[in-house]
């Protein structure tokens, strides 16, 4: 396969924008107060930003009202300039490619490689697909009783008030908004006051592109302030929250509170991941080590319950402590290292804890547990074996690198098992028997099944989950609920495509 370059990146990419961005406009907060960004891999801060809060949530409501209401140039655009615009937006991005993956590993501590062929390619993707749904949004005549004509139309819902998370800002920020902006809607966007930078630099390419001042507005901030009034403003006609089960909680009492706002809620995970004995033994430890460890483990999607069947329980343990130790850790610049650090010390010291717990409860530590250096934070890739449901790593997020492998005996035990859970986001299955596929696929309570794969994600696809998980769907331009599964029929680690296209660059020889 020809594999594609990764070129050198910018070890200190230029801070450009750290203002909020509201009616085309860079300008100071109304409070004048900033905030921190830190880098994860030294814990030092990168640059203050201004910190928004309700009275600039506020202004930003007024500029979209305008955009909206008012301004006939963006609600009389032709749909297919809107697509156009999208399109153009997708072109810039790919312009500073380069710049925008460096960004986003010095503001959340990615592998850079990651950043740029991952990250920054769905990105791109996004926004050019969603150019295409554009014009494409339309209604349908309906056969009614009686001398009548019946048909529907689409509309944009109005403003919407989008708050994104720190695991994945650049392509998140593409998933909230291509949809939103190609049915014609207006949007305020909140990153994470973690990641806040790649954000801000993609609305300045936004003006670039030609967005009408208004459309879309980007107001860093904390959730407890401008996070809430997104959540509870009145002119505020929806909310898409990416993030955790506690906060999208709040997201949704405070929506119905305020006026009964369209909510959806992409939330938290404990996505089991089952491997049958018949699988192709080295390809499911591979693929359930990235399912685990991609991303230092900050995915909602991770495969943090890896159920195991007993005849080849043992030996996947071995192969896959043996994995885990040679997973590569460190600076995310250097293009040998497959992990960087946790995105802060919040997160690091809630991981560390949770590996704690699991000594102290029972199960059996087979690598890692500790902490990397003394600067920035690093955690050594950790695999726990004879975990159990009852345990808090084998029930809680840990949002962190540490596998939790778990013993099974039958189709039927494993699927009741992997739905004993309050979430319901992920679920993958290792098989090589089309009937066990079939059945955990249909039976297993999760909005994404794959079948011999994992974490396989297309803008193509809806996303989304069940139960505490959240609902509604990501990637759609109609509402729609479903469940998709990817199924992928793998012989050898190396006969997958789609596994060489998406982590060729944690495996490569440097």
């Amino acid at each position: 396969m020809n594999l594609p370059q990764t070129p050198e990146p910018i070890r200190n990419p230029e801070i450009k924008y750290t203002q909020i961005f509201i009616d085309n406009d860079f300008i100071n907060s109304e409070s004048g107060k900033t905030f921190p960004t830190l880098n994860p891999t030294t814990g030092e801060k990168i640059t203050d930003v201004q910190e928004g809060d309700k009275a600039d949530i506020d202004k930003a409501v007024k500029a979209a009202y305008r955009a909206f209401e008012h301004d006939s140039t963006w609600r009389q655009m032709d749909a297919s300039k809107r697509g156009y615009l999208l399109s153009r937006l997708a072109d810039l991005i790919e312009r500073d490619r380069l710049y925008i993956a460096s960004l986003e590993t010095l503001d959340n501590g990615k592998p850079f490689k990651n950043a740029f062929h991952g990250d920054l390619d769905m990105c791109i993707r996004t926004f050019r697909y969603y150019s295409g749904w554009a014009d494409k949004v339309c209604g349908k005549t309906i056969p009614v009783d009686g001398t009548f004509f019946c048909y529907t139309k689409h509309e944009p819902v109005g403003i919407c008030g989008q708050i994104i998370p720190w695991n994945f800002p650049i392509m998140m920020a593409a998933w909230k908004l291509a949809p939103a902006l190609a049915c014609g809607n207006v949007v305020i966007l909140k990153p994470a006051e973690q990641t806040p930078l790649t954000a801000l630099y993609l609305a300045s390419l936004i003006k670039e592109a030609g967005f009408p001042p208004g459309v879309v507005n980007v107001i860093p901030g904390y959730g407890p302030t401008a996070g809430a009034a997104i959540s509870s403003h009145p002119d505020i006609n929806k909310v898409a929250f990416t993030g955790s089960t506690e906060v999208g909680k709040l997201i949704m009492e405070a929506a119905a509170k305020s006026n009964l706002k369209r909510v959806t809620l992409e939330l938290g995970g404990k996505s089991p991941n089952v491997i049958f004995a018949d699988a192709n033994l080295d390809v499911a430890v591979e693929w359930s080590h990235q399912a685990l460890f991609f991303n230092m483990g900050q995915c909602c999607t991770a495969g943090s319950r890896t159920y195991v069947q007993e005849e080849i329980y043992d030996n996947f343990v071995q192969k896959s402590v043996q994995r885990a130790k040679a997973r590569t850790v460190g600076d995310p610049f250097n293009p040998s290292n497959e992990s960087g650090p946790q995105v802060d010390e919040e997160q690091f010291n809630k991981i560390l804890s949770l590996i704690e717990s699991g000594k102290k409860e029972g199960a059996k530590l087979e690598c890692g547990g500790q902490k990397i250096g003394n600067k920035g934070f690093f955690i050594q890739p950790t695999v726990f074996s004879d975990v159990t449901e009852n345990m808090r790593i084998g029930r809680e997020e840990i949002f962190g690198p540490v596998q939790q492998i778990i013993k099974f005996k039958t189709i039927e035990e494993v699927i009741q098992r992997a739905n004993k859970t309050e979430y319901g986001l992920a679920a993958a299955i290792f098989t090589q028997n089309i009937d066990h596929a079939l059945t955990f696929s249909s039976r297993v309570r999760a909005g994404t099944v794959w079948v011999n794969a994992y974490n396989v994600l297309s803008p193509c696809a809806p996303f989304g989950g069940f139960k505490l998980s959240g609902f509604g769907r990501e990637l759609v331009c109609l509402t729609a609920i479903t469940i998709h599964i990817y199924i992928g029929i793998i012989l050898s680690l190396f006969d997958c495509d789609y596994y060489a296209r998406l982590y060729w660059y944690n495996t490569e020889s440097v």
